[in-house]
């Protein structure tokens, strides 16, 4: 008789797995938590349909996004979920929220991620491959090459804040988390050869770190420390010197990002609620022309507010246009982190993503939804909740991250979605988007030799693009970096 020790190593892991995830379980159930009613009372919208997959797939063996605690069992996981998508290269073995995407004055194209989910704790976990922001020469993308991590104090620990400015082929990013952290801005330059950066400054002008946005000019560095309440503006004109220009207290932001002109903010708006919620927030637009026209002592005005019923904690919100209207790609993370029934909750709120039109910033309104099955108050009823990673308050079946390969006309959206991986969405019809591709590589608990707790996909990065070779860059906390083609077709959005 053969034995085989592998499928029984995983097969052992996953009962010792599911064992655990019961007991989660009964624990929260045990706590008195709500039942399958909705805390806001909302119906929840659709979600949104999925185009065929072309040859090469491996499709999910269930509804949208899903990757059930039977596929573990049986080992079809390790073969991972592909639609309409093949990988062109893989990197290292963790990341963290960011990917970016830059080409510099000599032609080198580089990526830049984030290696690190929560310092100090991924600390054990990482030091093997190299903790900081991972620099990769791209030139070759079927080989990525590393050749530069910085571990400057915000570049060790970035959280959310790591962003490129590419007309100054400028890098920031600010420490943040465990819980906020010390506001240490680094700033480095990579215009004359991205693949080693240059830092021009390491500064303590952001008070406190956690998410981030930068003025389309590059001169304006903006910090929000989301829980810490600071939302602080940097004159970074001269990068080897910033200095801080304006700064507010009491506000619960997260991401930020700005208009073309950089007089408009564009906030994910988490707000302080009362009671049991985290976030009583949605979008929130900005006037801060003051701060872009550095006028002594600014002010900032809000402009407008938008909630939507099924929201949960809005991450970002990225503007776009089509046909010269303005909109927004907001996302929202997680569901509450447990709080109004959590994850274990069918009516829990799972806000994903959606598209706003703000040709009227006084009125926004929002458009279309971006989710998947998986979010649906149906599916989160039952088994669903047994699969790893489902109930683990910062992954589970939920939105983090999406971007757009270009502010004029696109027509592809890439999201991250934690445990479902990367997801594409054909918005040639703004109303009526459709998913058309995917593409997922959990892990197996115990695989990960450098975590061995790690299980399912952690996809929480915003996407990169690579237009010309109609390929996405992301990163998975448990996994790595990826560089993935669009394939069947869809690669043709991105013209």
């Amino acid at each position: 008789m053969v034995i085989d020790v592998t499928a029984q190593r995983r097969r052992g892991a996953v009962r010792r797995l599911a064992v655990a995830v019961l007991a989660v379980v009964a624990g929260l159930a045990a706590l008195g938590l709500p039942g399958l009613v909705s805390a806001t009372g909302a119906s929840f919208p659709a979600a949104t349909p999925q185009r065929d997959c072309g040859p090469g797939a491996r499709p999910e063996t269930g509804i949208q996004g899903r990757v059930p605690l039977s596929d573990y069992t049986t080992g079809r996981v390790d073969r991972g979920y592909r639609c309409n998508t093949r990988q062109v290269s893989h990197q290292g073995s963790t990341g963290g929220f960011k990917v970016l995407r830059y080409t510099d004055r000599r032609g080198n194209t580089c990526a830049f991620y984030d290696s690190t989910l929560l310092f100090p704790k991924d600390l054990l976990f990482n030091a093997a491959k190299g903790l900081g922001v991972i620099v990769l020469d791209m030139n070759d993308p079927a080989r990525p090459r590393q050749t530069a991590t910085l571990t400057t104090p915000g570049m060790l620990s970035p959280h959310e804040s790591l962003l490129l400015n590419k007309k100054r082929g400028l890098i920031g990013a600010v420490l943040g988390n465990p819980l906020t952290n010390v506001g240490i801005l680094d700033l480095y330059d990579v215009r004359s050869d991205c693949r080693h950066p240059r830092l021009k400054s390491s500064t303590p002008t952001a008070i406190l770190g956690h998410e981030s946005g930068w003025s389309p000019d590059g001169k304006t560095y903006y910090a929000a420390s989301t829980g810490g309440q600071t939302f602080v503006a940097i004159d970074v004109t001269d990068p080897s010197n910033p200095q801080r220009i304006f700064q507010q207290f009491g506000v619960n932001y997260h991401g930020l990002r700005l208009s073309d002109d950089g007089n408009t903010m564009y906030v994910a708006n988490i707000g302080n609620p009362t009671g049991a919620r985290i976030s009583s927030g949605g979008l929130r637009i900005l006037d801060v022309s003051e701060i872009q026209g550095r006028e002594s002592d600014p002010k900032v005005h809000v402009v407008a507010d938008l909630s939507w019923p099924e929201h949960s904690i809005p991450q970002v919100a990225e503007p776009f246009t089509r046909n010269g209207k303005p909109y927004l790609l907001e996302v929202d993370e997680f569901s509450n982190f447990g709080l109004d029934g959590g994850p274990t909750q069918a009516n829990a709120p799972v806000g994903a993503a959606r598209i706003i039109d703000i040709s009227n910033p006084k009125r926004p309104a929002v458009v279309s939804e971006l989710r998947l099955a998986v979010h649906q108050p149906a599916a989160r009823k039952g088994a669903q909740q047994l699969d790893p990673g489902a109930l683990v308050p910062v992954q589970g079946y939920a939105g983090h991250y999406c971007s757009v390969p270009k502010r004029d006309n696109p027509r592809i959206v890439a999201c991250s979605f934690i445990l479902s991986g990367l997801r594409i969405f054909d918005i040639s019809r703004l109303n009526r988007p459709v998913e058309v591709g995917y593409f997922n590589e959990p892990t197996v608990p115990g695989t990960n030799l450098l975590n061995p707790t790690a299980l399912g996909g952690f996809a929480m990065s915003q996407p990169a693009w690579d237009i010309k070779r109609r390929t996405v860059w992301y990163s998975d906390g448990n996994s790595g970096f990826y560089a993935v083609r669009l394939v069947n077709g869809v690669g043709k959005l991105l013209r």
